[in-house]
């Protein structure tokens, strides 16, 4: 399995895909998947971070497009690294959509 991140303590990582029936951004946490990337499972450790995607991947009538990615350890839970993951979060900037109107969220 190639991939562009392998986490450790200093650069710890999350697993992210797509919801496959909603269609929104979802976050692996502790017993299953959230909308909430402030609850997401963070890893450190490779080997842990690779059979955690792989059991992902095995959940192709749940998510699409898993994949792992740098995070950094907020005061809240785990923050994104890179523009692209905190355009994720947010989400579309045009007006709210699905999660974001339910939040009350401003753009």
């Amino acid at each position: 399995m190639s991939k562009a991140f392998t986490p450790t303590p200093a650069r710890p990582g999350v697993i992210t895909a797509n919801d496959l029936r909603e269609g929104h951004n979802v976050w692996m946490c502790d017993g299953g998947w959230t909308p909430d990337p402030k609850r997401a499972t963070v890893f450190e450790d490779e080997a842990i971070a690779d059979l955690a995607l792989l059991d992902a991947i095995g959940q192709a009538g749940l998510v699409v497009g898993p994949y792992l990615v740098e995070a950094k350890r907020g005061p809240d839970g785990p923050e994104p690294v890179h523009f692209r993951e905190a355009f994720r979060q947010r989400g579309p900037s045009n007006y709210f959509h699905g999660i974001q109107a339910k939040e009350d969220a401003h753009v």
